[in-house]
């Protein structure tokens, strides 16, 4: 079974995450810029961030055989705080990067004004840079932020064929269907969707398949880097084919994201004493076994 996370935060997982994502399968994922629980206060931040997601976190992945790219732009959290909006003037720097392969996460948090007016700011951003956008539907009254995230979008230079809808569940997959837009589903431990309810949407859902993305969107909270395994585990016990799996956990990745242009799947062949930007992975001297 081969693997592609559209949507997982390694910034804030660990070398032993990356070991057994690799292990079920794991080749490729894509890192969404986000808030990262402690509110930043300064648009640099987000720059060293940006800078992050582009180098080290790439560099970390390779190191266990898994190609990383990432979408950068002010999520909608922070998108309410003043100090913070200078960082849509800097974003078209960014973008330009070989690694960026969406504008996101974008889209709602609290659906306030600050938010509708940096979600359009993005997805003309995106447009203006020829790369998709990846959307966060809120997690509170996802009806109404679907559709308000809809109007926006259908109000935006960007086609619908270029969007992803991300976090999606049982309430909104059939308005996500009907716009057009590409649909994500996020598999948690607690909330959001789990590998049973993510198999009775594909079920009832079949004939979207090929615009379907599950990820785990694992990040600092309660989460876990291998709900896609599970996810396609359990497609294979409800009968689903290897075919299937590939299509939605592949497949599917490769085309969205692939519509950047800049989708590199190739891992660049590394050694444990690679160094980026003269740093390595190793704390310390390897541990060698005496006699071996």
């Amino acid at each position: 079974m081969r693997i592609f996370d559209p949507h997982i935060h390694m910034t804030s997982r660990t070398t032993d995450d990356y070991e057994a994502m690799y292990a079920a399968g794991v080749r490729a994922l894509v890192e969404p810029s986000f808030w990262l629980g402690q509110p930043r206060t300064s648009p640099a931040s987000f720059y060293d961030y940006f800078d992050a997601l582009l180098g080290w976190e790439p560099f970390r992945a390779a190191q266990h055989g898994i190609a990383h790219h990432c979408t950068l732009a002010l999520n909608p959290k922070e998108a309410n705080d003043p100090r913070c909006l200078p960082v849509l003037e800097e974003l078209p720097r960014y973008l330009v990067k070989d690694g960026v392969v969406a504008v996101g996460e974008i889209g709602y948090d609290a659906m306030t004004p600050a938010e509708d007016t940096a979600l359009a700011a993005q997805l003309q951003l995106a447009a203006d840079h020829g790369l998709p956008a990846l959307v966060h539907t809120p997690h509170r009254d996802k009806a109404a932020g679907l559709a308000r995230t809809l109007d926006v979008v259908h109000e935006s230079a960007l086609p619908t064929d270029r969007v992803l809808l991300d976090h999606l569940n049982e309430t909104t997959v059939r308005a996500a269907t009907d716009s057009g837009c590409w649909l994500g589903f996020s598999i948690y431990p607690d909330t959001k969707m789990d590998p049973d309810r993510m198999v009775r949407v594909l079920r009832e859902y079949a004939t979207e398949k090929t615009r379907i993305l599950v990820n785990s969107a694992a990040d600092w909270g309660r989460s876990d880097p291998l709900k896609t395994r599970h996810v396609g585990e359990a497609m294979l016990a409800a009968g689903f084919t290897d075919d299937d799996v590939d299509q939605v956990l592949w497949r599917n990745p490769v085309a969205f994201y692939g519509l950047s242009g800049r989708l590199h799947l190739d891992v660049e062949d590394t050694t444990p004493h690679a160094t980026h930007e003269g740093n390595s992975i190793l704390r310390g001297a390897p541990v060698t076994t005496k006699g071996r």
